[in-house]
């Protein structure tokens, strides 16, 4: 395994890691009614604790990593001189110090009661999330474009975050639709998110249409180019991942109000993470690419 191959996989499971905690305690703390937050926040507690301390691994590992890959390899992956350089000279050093304490902050946050917890682990997901602003391609631009990058990059994150990561406790809160005491509030918690998917799905093809104007200054028409052609293949998932979502919403919700039938919904929202999780991947390998 190369050095870039290494952080394609640290950046796959830091992004990963982080957009659960976000999209999930976003959701739960804002879209579902406290009762039904504490239940599905504690089937979730080990799977979130999981992701935290992936998204400490990750950015431990994510410094040395680019040191290997800016000097000669594997050798120079802990050189002092090397990571000092790249710590205090680089985009890179200062946005990886910047998300070393966004991720320190996210893991005291177990500490916090269950009253706070939520409402704590969505701030510190969303201010890693930002984080990643700091480098990248939004910092190969200068003045005012660099800023409009960065915001645009960081709605984009916090919007499609917001979609992805909350269909983890959607897809727990379905099995409640038919039965139990939480009925009425699954109901609830399933048309708020359909409401509010509306909107982050809206301006995440905006700021993503966006970000592609900014980066290449077109569409990704020449697959010549690795990063054009990974692109395109983000792009039709996600359109993939629309779809899918619409017709979740406008077929088989309608569908289940007349027969009760889970099975169509839970296949949808698996398919919508699975894709999602490959546009993930799709992102960690053609960030690290130049764009063409």
């Amino acid at each position: 395994m190369t050095p870039d191959t290494a952080l394609i996989l640290c950046r796959l499971l830091f992004d990963s890691a982080v957009i659960l905690i976000w999209g999930s305690s976003a959701y739960l703390c804002v879209l579902v009614s406290p009762e039904l937050a504490r239940t599905v926040g504690n089937r979730l507690r080990w799977l979130n604790a999981a992701a935290i301390a992936i998204a400490l691994a990750a950015t431990a590992a994510t410094l040395p990593l680019r040191t290997a890959i800016i000097g000669d390899g594997w050798s120079d992956l802990f050189a002092p001189e090397m990571l000092s350089a790249v710590l205090t000279q680089t985009d890179v050093g200062m946005a990886w110090m910047v998300q070393v304490g966004c991720v320190v902050l996210l893991g005291a946050t177990v500490v916090l009661s269950s009253r706070y917890l939520q409402m704590g682990q969505a701030v510190c997901a969303a201010l890693l999330l930002l984080s990643l602003t700091l480098s990248g391609h939004a910092a190969m631009n200068s003045g005012w474009l660099r800023v409009m990058h960065r915001v645009n990059d960081g709605v984009h994150l916090l919007s499609g975050g917001a979609w992805l990561g909350a269909l983890v406790p959607v897809l727990l809160i379905l099995p409640m639709l038919g039965r139990g005491a939480l009925q009425a509030d699954a109901r609830e918690a399933v048309m708020r998110f359909s409401t509010a998917g509306h909107v982050a799905v809206a301006l995440v093809l905006i700021s993503g249409a966006a970000n592609t104007l900014l980066v290449l200054r077109g569409v990704p028409s020449d697959w010549s180019f690795s990063y054009q052609r990974l692109l395109s293949a983000k792009i039709a998932i996600v359109a993939a991942m629309v779809l899918i979502a619409i017709v979740n919403r406008y077929v088989f919700v309608p569908k289940f109000a007349r027969d009760h039938s889970l099975l169509p919904l839970k296949i949808c929202v698996i398919i919508e993470i699975a894709l999602g999780l490959t546009v993930v991947a799709l992102v960690a390998w053609f960030g690290t690419l130049q764009p063409r």
